[in-house]
Parts: C-alpha cells; sequence; structure tokens
C-alpha cells in the first residue's frame, strides 16, 4: 500500500469521512472545482451545476451492507476547459485516492460523454451551462431566461446536449426538448426509441420543477412546429463525434514502467498482476488503468498521464472511458475482462470498512452508548409471503409427481426432488402464486429435469404469474423456509430415481426411518430460518452454538449446546414434535448427558464450540444484458429504481444471495421461457468473476406479479405498478396522470379519419387549413389561456366532439402527401414481387414522413381505460374501416416475411387481411374479432405471427 501521503491537498482534508461516521447517511457527495489549477470545494448549493469552461472532483461515498464503504472519484472535463485544468483534475484525484486509503475507483467523464453511473447521480439529467470560473468565459446571466433546443439521450439515465435551435437541428431518430420561456415542447422523432421518449419526460418535468417553478404549460406537438416556420420534411440524423460506436476488441495488456507501456504477451490472468506495478488494459471502447497496491503516489499518477497520452496516439475518438480500479476493489466491469478471478485473501472491503470506521469513531470521540460487544442485536426478519395461503407440495417419481400427504410436507429428502406451489392473497390483489422446485443434493440429473420440465408446465397452465424459482438443498430463502412449519431436510431418499440411484452404485441406503438413530440439527431462531437437517449419528457432529433432536428408536432426546439462544431451544421442540408427533422428550443440555444419549450416538468425542460463519452480506446490484458471440454480456444500472423496470427489457437483480429475472410485459413469449435459462448463464458468469455461489436461488418474476421479498430492493410504489402500457405511456400517466395519457393518445397515437376524409372530397388550401386544424386542436386542450398545468383536463361529455374533429383536422393536413408518396409505392409493389433488394421510388426519397404522424404509428396508444365500452368499439370499428381500404395478402402480413409490406400500421397487420382470409387465419370474422378485449387480441395474432 501506497505509504506516500505528503503534499497532498489541504482540500481535502476529511473527504470521505462525515459519511462515515454519521452512519445515518448511506451515501454521499462531495465535490471540487479546479480554481487557478488548485481543488477548491463547491458549496452544496451549487451541486448538479457544470460549466463548460471548468474541470471538476466529485466524490461519491456510499456504504455497503457488509458494513464497509466504497468510494467513487470522478473528474469531470468540460468541452472548453483548457488540457492543463483536465490534467490537474486527473493528478488530483489520484491524490484524493491517496487520502481514502488508496482504494477509490476512479473515472475520467468528458462532457456529453459521462458515463452511467456519473449521471446515475444526477438523476433525472445535468445540464451544463456555458462559461466558466477561468477568466475568458461569461458569467452566466440566470435572470434572463434562453430559448434552449436539447437532444435527449438514454433509457435509464439521460445525456443532454444543447443544439442549435433550427429546424435542421431535428431528425426521426431521436428525442428532442425545446425549452422555452412558457412552455416546453418534446418532441419524439418517429423513430426514437420508446424508452427513450418515457426518460425525456422525466427531464421536461424536472425543467418545468427547477427552472419555471412548476408554473408553466407543456405545449401540444403542433404548436411545436409553429415556433419553426410550419410543417416541413425533416432532414436525415447527422453523425457527430459522440454517436460514435467504438467496438470492444481483444484485450491488451500493458505493463506501465516510468510511464512508458510495454505489452504483454500473455493471457489473461490473475496471476500476471503484481502488487508493486501498473497496468493499462485496453479493451477498444473502455481503458483499464490497474494499480498495484504497493505503488506509489507517484507511479499512480504516472499511470493516469500514461492513459491518456496513449487514447492520443492510438488515435481514439472522445468516447472511450478511462477507470482506474485498485488491487482488492477491482470492479466488475473490469474482473469480467479475465477469463476468471479467484477470491483473494486479502483484506475485505467489509474488514477495512469497519476497521476505518472504528478509528474514526475514536478519533472524532464519538460516543456510541449500547454499541459493546455483548450487547442483544434484534434480527432483521426479511419480507415474507402472506402465511394464510394454500399450500402444495408434489413429490418426482419417475416420470410423475405425486402429491406429498399433508401431515409429511415440510420433510424433504436429500435424494429427490420437489415442486412447491404456493397461492395466496397480496392485500387487494387477485391471487399471487409462489412456484418453485427444490433440488435435493443427492438427486439424480433426470428427476432434476423432470421436475424443471413440470415446474415450466405449471408456470404456463397459470398464464406465466407466478414467481418461478429453483431452489437447491442448503440455499433455501427465508421465504421458502417460511412456508413450513419446520422444515426438516433428511438423509436418503423415497422416490423411484434415488432408489434406482442406489441400486446402480451399489451403496448403502441411508434414507430416514422413524425407528432407526438419526441426529437432526437445529439452528434456526423463528419459522424464516428455522431449518433442520439431517446429520451423521456421532458425537463430533455436534456444537455448542446448536440444538439438536437425537432419535432412537421410541426415545427422543432434545440437546441444547451451550451457547445456544432460548429462541433455538424453542424451534427445536418444535422439530421434534413434527418428526415424532406424541413421543416424550428427554431434554439435556450440554455437559449434563446420560450414557443413554452417548450410547445412542457411538460414544463420547471431541465437538466443536465455534460458530459456523455467515454468508458475506453483499449489496444487491442491477443489470440489463445482452449475448455477443453467444456470450452473456452484463452491464449494471447504478442506482436503480422502480423506474429502470423498463416493460420492454429484461433484467437481472442479483442480492447475492438470490438470483431474479424480471420480464416485462412486452418481452417476446420465446424470451420470457428462456429467463431462467439466461439466469442460470449470469451465475455461471458470477460465480467465476464474482465467488458467487453456484446453488444460488434463482427466480423469474414477471411484471405485475412481483413478490414482496423482489420488491423489498426498491422503494416501490404499488401504483406505478398497476399502471398499463409501454414505457413512455407508462410514465405519461405517472407524472402527468390519467388525462395526461388521454392527451397523449389523442396527440401521438394514430386514429386518424385521413383515409375516409380524402374520400369524401375534403380538400386542403395549405398554411390556412393547418392554422385552422392547430387552433382547433389547440383549443381543444387549451380552452383557458391561463392554464398552468401539464397537461388539461378535458371536460369529455362537452368537449369529446370538438377534440374529435381537431385530430382529424390535423392529420387531414399531415398525411396529404404522405398518402400520396403511399399509394405510389403500394403500386410499385404489385407492379414488381420478383426477390432481391428493394430500393426507394424517387417520391419515397424525396418526402419525409412528418415526425406526429410517425410517432401516432410506433405508439398506438389504447387510451383511458375508463372510456365506455360504447366508444372503443366504434373507434376500433373506424380505423378497421380505413385501414381495411387496402388488403394484401397473409404472406405479406407476415412478421418474418421475406417481403414485407411497407407504408402500413404495424400494429395492426390482421386488418389488411381481405374477410376471407381474415376468418381463415384467425378462424373468427373481423367483428367478433375486434369485440375481444385486446389482450385476447394481441394473444391470437402472436399465435399466428401477426403480433
Amino acid at each position: 500500500m501506497t505509504n506516500s501521503t505528503k503534499n497532498i491537498d489541504p482540500a481535502y482534508e476529511g473527504a470521505g469521512q462525515k459519511f462515515i461516521i454519521f452512519l445515518t447517511m448511506h451515501r454521499g457527495m462531495e465535490i471540487w472545482r479546479i480554481e487557478n489549477f488548485q481543488p477548491v470545494a463547491l458549496p452544496k448549493s451549487d451541486y448538479g451545476k457544470f460549466f463548460s469552461g471548468d474541470s471538476y472532483i466529485i466524490l461519491q461515498t456510499t456504504s455497503n451492507k457488509g458494513g464497509g464503504y466504497l468510494y467513487d472519484i470522478h473528474f469531470w472535463i468540460g468541452k472548453e476547459s483548457s488540457q492543463d485544468e483536465a490534467g490537474t483534475a486527473a493528478m488530483k484525484s489520484v491524490e484524493l485516492d491517496a487520502v481514502l486509503g488508496d482504494r477509490a475507483v476512479q473515472h475520467r467523464e468528458i462532457q456529453g460523454l459521462e458515463s452511467d453511473k456519473f449521471l446515475s447521480y444526477f438523476k433525472p439529467c445535468i445540464i451544463p451551462l456555458e462559461g466558466g470560473f477561468a477568466s475568458g468565459f461569461k458569467t452566466p446571466e440566470e435572470e434572463k431566461f434562453e430559448t434552449r433546443l436539447y437532444i435527449c439521450k438514454g433509457k435509464r439515465v439521460v445525456r443532454m446536449k444543447l443544439v442549435p435551435f433550427s429546424r435542421s437541428s431535428l431528425n426521426h431518430d431521436d428525442v428532442f426538448i425545446l425549452d422555452t420561456e412558457n412552455k416546453i415542447y418534446q418532441f419524439n422523432g418517429a423513430n426514437s426509441n420508446i424508452q427513450e421518449r418515457a426518460k425525456a419526460l422525466e427531464v421536461v418535468q424536472y425543467l418545468k420543477d427547477k427552472y419555471h417553478e412548476g408554473k408553466c404549460d407543456v405545449a401540444i406537438i403542433g404548436e411545436f412546429w409553429v415556433l419553426f416556420g410550419g410543417f416541413a420534411p425533416i432532414g436525415k440524423k447527422v453523425v457527430h463525434d459522440d454517436d460514435i460506436f467504438i467496438e470492444t476488441t481483444a484485450g491488451r495488456l500493458y505493463s506501465i514502467n516510468d510511464g512508458e507501456l510495454n505489452l504483454e504477451e500473455c493471457v489473461l490472468s490473475k496471476s500476471i498482476l503484481e502488487s508493486n506495478k501498473c497496468y493499462l488494459l485496453d479493451y477498444g471502447a473502455e481503458i483499464f488503468t490497474w494499480v498495484g497496491r504497493m505503488t506509489q503516489v507517484e507511479e499512480r499518477k504516472a499511470a493516469s498521464k500514461a492513459a491518456e497520452d496513449f487514447i492520443v496516439s492510438e488515435n481514439r475518438p472522445k468516447t472511450a472511458r478511462i477507470t482506474q480500479v485498485v488491487q482488492g476493489y477491482e470492479t466488475h466491469s473490469f474482473k469480467s475482462n479475465f477469463e476468471s478471478w479467484p477470491a483473494g485473501t486479502g483484506t475485505t472491503i467489509s474488514e477495512d470498512g469497519r476497521g476505518k470506521v472504528a478509528a474514526l469513531i475514536k478519533q472524532q470521540d464519538v460516543d456510541f452508548k449500547g454499541a459493546s460487544k455483548g450487547s442483544p442485536v434484534n434480527e432483521e426478519i426479511p419480507p415474507l409471503l402472506e402465511d394464510s395461503g394454500k399450500l402444495e407440495v408434489w413429490l418426482i417419481n419417475g416420470d410423475a409427481k405425486e402429491p406429498v400427504p399433508k401431515e409429511e410436507i415440510g420433510k424433504f429428502y436429500a435424494g429427490d426432488c420437489y415442486i412447491v406451489l404456493y397461492a395466496y392473497h397480496s392485500g387487494e390483489k387477485k391471487e399471487d402464486y409462489f412456484l418453485t422446485c427444490w433440488i435435493g443434493k443427492d438427486s439424480t440429473q433426470d428427476d432434476q429435469f423432470v421436475a424443471l420440465d413440470m415446474n415450466n408446465k405449471i408456470w404456463n397452465s397459470l398464464k406465466g404469474r407466478p414467481v418461478q424459482g429453483c431452489i437447491f438443498e442448503g440455499k433455501e430463502p427465508p421465504q421458502f423456509i417460511a412456508l413450513f412449519h419446520p422444515m426438516v431436510v433428511l438423509k436418503g431418499g423415497i422416490g423411484s430415481g434415488y432408489k434406482s440411484s442406489i441400486v446402480e452404485k451399489n451403496i448403502s441406503d441411508e434414507t430416514y426411518s422413524p425407528g432407526a438413530i438419526a441426529l437432526i440439527q437445529v439452528s434456526g431462531t423463528s419459522g424464516h430460518n428455522n431449518k433442520g437437517m439431517q446429520v451423521d449419528a456421532v458425537a463430533a457432529s455436534l456444537n455448542s452454538y446448536d440444538c439438536f433432536v437425537l432419535q432412537s428408536g421410541t426415545i427422543v432426546f432434545i440437546w441444547n449446546g451451550s451457547s445456544s439462544t432460548f429462541e433455538q431451544q424453542q424451534q427445536a421442540v418444535h422439530t421434534a414434535e413434527f418428526l415424532k408427533p406424541g413421543a416424550t422428550f428427554k431434554h439435556c443440555k450440554e455437559g449434563t448427558e446420560s450414557s443413554a444419549f452417548w450410547f445412542a450416538l457411538g460414544g463420547k468425542q471431541n465437538f466443536s464450540s465455534k460458530k459456523t460463519t455467515q454468508d458475506v452480506v453483499r449489496d444487491p446490484h442491477l443489470y440489463t444484458f445482452s449475448f455477443k458471440k453467444g456470450k452473456l454480456v452484463v452491464t449494471e444500472v447504478f442506482n436503480y429504481s422502480q423506474d429502470d423496470l423498463l416493460t420492454e427489457d429484461m433484467l437481472i437483480l442479483d442480492t447475492h444471495a438470490e438470483v431474479f429475472v424480471w420480464i416485462g410485459h412486452s418481452v417476446d413469449h420465446i424470451d420470457k421461457q428462456n429467463a431462467l435459462d439466461i439466469g442460470q448463464k449470469y451465475i455461471e458468469l458470477a460465480v467465476s468473476i464474482e465467488g458467487l455461489s453456484p446453488k444460488v436461488p434463482l427466480y423469474k418474476v414477471t411484471e405485475g406479479n412481483e413478490p414482496c421479498f423482489f420488491t423489498a430492493y426498491f422503494s416501490w410504489d404499488p401504483a406505478k405498478a398497476m399502471v398499463q402500457g409501454n414505457s413512455f405511456q407508462k410514465k405519461l400517466t405517472n407524472l402527468f396522470g390519467t388525462y395526461g395519457s388521454e392527451a397523449s393518445l389523442l396527440l401521438f397515437s394514430h386514429k386518424s379519419e385521413a383515409s375516409k376524409n380524402r374520400a369524401a372530397g375534403v380538400q386542403h388550401d395549405g398554411p390556412t387549413q393547418r392554422a385552422s386544424a392547430l387552433a382547433a386542436l389547440s383549443s381543444a386542450f387549451n380552452p383557458s389561456p391561463n392554464t398552468r398545468s401539464t397537461v388539461v383536463r378535458p371536460s369529455r361529455p362537452s368537449q369529446g366532439s370538438q377534440r374529435a374533429a381537431a385530430v382529424a383536422a390535423l392529420s387531414t393536413v399531415l398525411t396529404e402527401e404522405q398518402m400520396k408518396a403511399e399509394e405510389e409505392a403500394s403500386a410499385a409493389r404489385f407492379r414488381s414481387r420478383s426477390p432481391g433488394p428493394r430500393f426507394p421510388s424517387e417520391s419515397e426519397q424525396s418526402v419525409d414522413l412528418s415526425a406526429e404522424r410517425e410517432a401516432m404509428e410506433s405508439d398506438d396508444f389504447e387510451g383511458d381505460h375508463n372510456d365506455e365500452e360504447s366508444e372503443e368499439a366504434q373507434e376500433e370499428a373506424e380505423i378497421t374501416e380505413n385501414v381495411g381500404e387496402c388488403t394484401f395478402s397473409y404472406e405479406l402480413l407476415k412478421t418474418k416475411s421475406s417481403d414485407p409490406v411497407r407504408g402500413i400500421d404495424y400494429k395492426r397487420r390482421e386488418a389488411y387481411l381481405s374477410d376471407a382470409e381474415f376468418e381463415s387465419v384467425l378462424g373468427m370474422t373481423k367483428e367478433t374479432f375486434y369485440q375481444q378485449p385486446k389482450w385476447k387480441q394481441d394473444l391470437q395474432k402472436k399465435k399466428v405471427d401477426l403480433f
């Protein structure tokens, strides 16, 4: 470890300590700005303000569940900051790390290219300001409002980029926010990501609250165009430097000697890294510097500079990231670049953290009364399922499952596999289910396969609602143990699979028998951890910290270790009553045993007086994942919240004690079926990288059916979980309420009467017609000029027809030119059906769909669930009537068609079928089909590849 802390900047005195001493604070932030090449602490009122002419150092201190403290140092470099200032920030970050004991992870952050972790501290976004401390930059005049146009990128964290306020800045691929003095406009490009649209809504709300005191309107999309001189086609997206994607390359490891890089020709292995050296690991998109614990401050500064020089010499774009890690505190992203990362024997974060806390408490003379070693600790009860439900257990016996008799439920044999289904009510919700299979450590692979297969069949029969799990013997979680009163794991097995295996292996059958000698260890203190386990019936199996039930024929002894608790002793009695109902028990304490007790155990022997070590408690982590060349790649979602569970995604929550695969409503059905396989691949990865147990409990959790032991890892709002729709709809409703969702429906969804109006001979007269449509739509949603709320609540009975007319008028204006282009494209497709690539016609190239039109088609809102059924049926009929004017064959409309139809509403492929083919494919008439609920329609369309 470095011991050279002289010449450390005095600005860092006490850095990272105030948050450790005041233990009620779980995390804290400290920020310094580089002024005259020195770090100067910022007042908290300025946190979150970053000027493009400055460089900053940000320290994030976080406490973890293991009792230690984690440090992340970020040095942020503004785009107008001088190279000298940027270099100073990098060097001063190394000095700050030395103050913290050389264990911080250091991150280089470039304005506009910040890491997800950095941005997660400042949700929903940071908005860099012009100017800075250094001379030559203007001080921002905050009292004078300036209209700004931003590109808004990111699904979970947002990168805001200021662009010129002109039409040429817009494109169909991104989400834009225009912040004016009186209104904020959000423009969703037609091809923009739904999740980015949803995140941008948070930014809109943030801007409204922070810069407008919550008193501005969020304007409708039509008015947005007026500010750009009216409707017109938008150009294609222009690629900037920060849009360049750097491919991940094969890792190259360099050792750093006196600032010089030397390529190490070797396979990446942890054993290569020497504690008295620094290394650079190049993966193209990300560059790591690794510094050994025995290196000095100056060596680490040289390593930091070498990484900066490497980016320049390799001509890497600005998007390349640099992260510096210290030996013993490597991040997951660093370790994942190695084939495996064996656990070391050095000081753990928890031990180091506790030691530092103790030193600081002593130094600050802080008095924590009642914290002595002998003080009793109240056990924290984990979230458990409601306990008045219906429990069913099946034993796997050959290719079938047999119900376990009620009086036997709670007994599990190590040679068998079981399926457990628990049905319960959570509050006022519908019935919930907890479905899992239990795998005994001595069970056969055939039994395990049958158990998993039958588990899946039950899950499917219950329409994917249950929490589905796979639990291995010895790793039973509290919510599983709590279902039984009590739970006891016995030796041997009673299923045909186990019996066949012992015959095949020619070994003796050790299956538990109520009349034989058996020793059961009981270490639990309450219902959620009271698991008995049969151990070898010898004296050496005893332990002073536990209780034991010794069964010898008709005699039952309850033995209490000298260090066992009263609660353990009660659980031991409960276990004995379960195994031998009605029997008379003989109680004995350690040191008072009778000769009959020792005789049953084969004689008196020495036994352990050490307490069993508990698993290390670690913080939970949430990950997104993808597959690259067949390999699972995970990306952490930092400072996660419930809002990060996006309905279009699958995510992995790793609590170290359990692993959950969360599945959003909109995830493909096949992916839902494969969720447990994906979870198992993650476990295999985490076993080699993070030291996760290969037998950790694994669950599949679907959106809307999250159990309490999952939601406990979030600040969970049940109201958010009940909102339906895609990510954008959900966010709109959560932020602006039901009427906000309705307003979005009318502004963005494609329920246009354009085709009907054109057929009736409706003509357009250019700007006048456009202005009339805008005025009508504006009037429908903004009846009062003094309205300040973000979304105006329309009065349905009096304004329904007005809104409908306004939407129809505006849609007619927006779609006239596009309809012509679609008709021409459709005619071209009928003229030529030859295979091979198809290029757009001249009109298709020159006429760009309006953003509103494409946004309408891509969102497909369902509207307010409180609408009357007659209104919904009428809207469906109008849609079907308009869409049905053009028909195409089933082969062309399928989602996997080799020659797909273009220019249609892809959310309603079935509507383009002829009546005869519709009935042939879907087995019913269109009228019958559209009378069904939306979810049934979608399910039937999925089955025939039309969804």
